[in-house]
């Protein structure tokens, strides 16, 4: 009788797959890729203004052409479809759709955003549209912007334009992506448009961006299928203490309560934070800001909380008589983005791989955060709406795009969401940042975090090899084993 020999074949690493109707998608926003500035009726935005204004945005770089995504739209939903896409996760430009930010929709503008859900509808992707990503018009901010409270009145408008018109065929709407960053960039720190350095006028932003939100979300529940899904995108900072110091402890907890608790607290529990108020009190007269009814109108429930993360935010009690320079990943300027607890001193973290932009690589930052919000905010479903990296790509002579480091990023960030739905997190679906490269706001076309490279003269696409794959992950529904594809 012959004798059974083991099998010594090497066995492939079992892979775990993610959950059954898991999301896998890319993001992008209108400023960042559409071009076509000036066409079929679209005026101004803040961020038009703004990259006009020497100085503002890095080589004078405007979004005028972009990625011409809107003459190009066609040919990019093919792409998307090549690569076995899901979803498309992009805005509205407010300006293209209702120029003044008041009265009836342009059609030519909306007929834009009609064809293009058209056209991911035939190629099976679903489309995900969020109503606002930074891009205000230019007369709403000539009116006083975000820090008045009828922008938010004007938002429920446009709002109602936009579900109208599209709402029978998008099954998934954000109202706000990044909040944070139109409040406290655009008026506290002025790196972003409209670049206004007014610490009290970034809160009242904040409020006011908050209460948009609310009203946004009653016009779509009065407007949309009821199978249709709402939410709202915070880039929520997984902020951690230097040191193990009860002084460092509360910088901290400053900085999650004017980053986060400013937006999960009136949106997620109907209320502002106790401490938020205190620490901000000699800045804005909270008792006056926030009228009768607003954070009910606020707290309005929705289907899902989108999660952008890049990167994590370490943070000190400055020592007496040091000097920091302020490393919170959110460009240079003499102005705090943090109204209230401008002393705080922020950090890199020591040891740590750095993308383009300098920021810290680390998934494990990723981890927490979902962790901390599926604690905080146990059933609520999580989208991560926004996650990637931006390098210094470039073309071979061979015509081809290698990015190990991206894909490198893209593995361990997305092990980590793994590793978080097995530990509860109810994550629903995944969205790259992004999908091509782009406008990337105030560095102009300098840096590339897209999974498409982009020859801004020729507007050729080209995927680089984190696009391949990404792709090769949506197929297996699972992480391939590292280092391989």
């Amino acid at each position: 009788m012959t004798a059974v020999r083991p099998d010594t074949t090497p066995k492939q690493a079992t892979e775990a797959q993610f959950p059954t109707g898991f999301i896998w998608g890319a993001a992008t926003a209108s400023y960042q890729v559409e071009g076509a500035a000036a066409e079929d009726g679209r005026t101004p935005s803040i961020w038009d203004t703004f990259s006009r204004t020497p100085g503002k945005v890095r080589n004078g770089d405007t979004g005028d052409i972009a990625a011409d995504h809107y003459h190009r739209y066609r040919d990019d939903v093919a792409l998307m479809k090549q690569l076995g896409l899901k979803a498309y996760r992009f805005s509205v430009s407010w300006s293209r759709v209702q120029p003044t930010g008041r009265g009836p929709a342009v059609e030519r503008g909306l007929d834009f955003y009609r064809k293009l859900v058209d056209e991911l509808l035939d190629a099976g992707i679903m489309p995900v549209a969020t109503l606002y990503h930074w891009d205000l018009p230019q007369e709403l901010e000539d009116a006083g912007g975000w820090p008045e409270r009828v922008t938010a009145d004007r938002f429920a408008d446009y709002a109602a334009i936009v579900s109208g018109a599209l709402g029978d065929r998008v099954g998934m709407w954000t109202t706000l992506n990044e909040p944070w960053c139109s409040a406290y960039l655009g008026y506290g720190s002025g790196v972003h448009a409209p670049g206004r350095t007014e610490p009290a006028a970034a809160l009242q932003a904040a409020h006011h961006l908050n209460l948009a939100h609310g009203r946004a979300i009653e016009v779509l529940r009065a407007q949309l299928p009821a199978a249709a899904q709402t939410s709202v995108t915070l880039n929520l900072h997984q902020v951690r203490p230097l040191t193990d110091s009860v002084a460092d402890a509360d910088a901290a907890r400053r900085i999650d309560a004017v980053g986060n608790r400013v937006f999960t607290g009136p949106m997620l529990r109907g209320e502002y934070p106790e401490d938020l108020i205190t620490d901000t009190s000699h800045l804005v007269d909270w008792s006056k800001l926030v009228r009768d009814g607003d954070l009910a109108t606020i707290s309005r429930p929705v289907d899902a909380l989108g999660i952008n993360y890049y990167t994590p935010t370490l943070v000190s009690n400055p020592v007496e008589g040091a000097t920091y320079a302020r490393s919170d990943a959110h460009g240079a300027s003499a102005h705090s983005p943090w109204p209230g607890s401008e002393h705080v001193a922020f950090h890199l973290a020591e040891g740590k791989e750095r993308t383009a932009m300098d920021w810290s690589i680390d998934p494990n930052g990723l981890y927490s955060l979902l962790m901390d919000v599926t604690r905080d905010h146990p059933g609520l479903p999580l989208m991560v709406t926004e996650n990637g990296a931006a390098f210094d790509d470039y073309v071979s002579p061979e015509g081809k795009v290698e990015d190990p480091e991206r894909i490198a990023y893209l593995h361990g960030h997305l092990d980590a969401v793994q590793r978080a739905v097995a530990d509860g997190a109810d994550v629903r679906g995944y969205f790259l940042w992004s999908l091509m490269d782009n406008f990337e706001w105030a560095y102009g076309y300098s840096k590339r975090f897209g999974a498409v490279y982009v020859d801004y003269a020729s507007q050729r696409r080209i995927p680089k090899a984190s696009a391949h794959w990404y792709s090769d992950v949506i197929r297996r529904h699972a992480l391939p084993p590292v280092g391989t594809v």
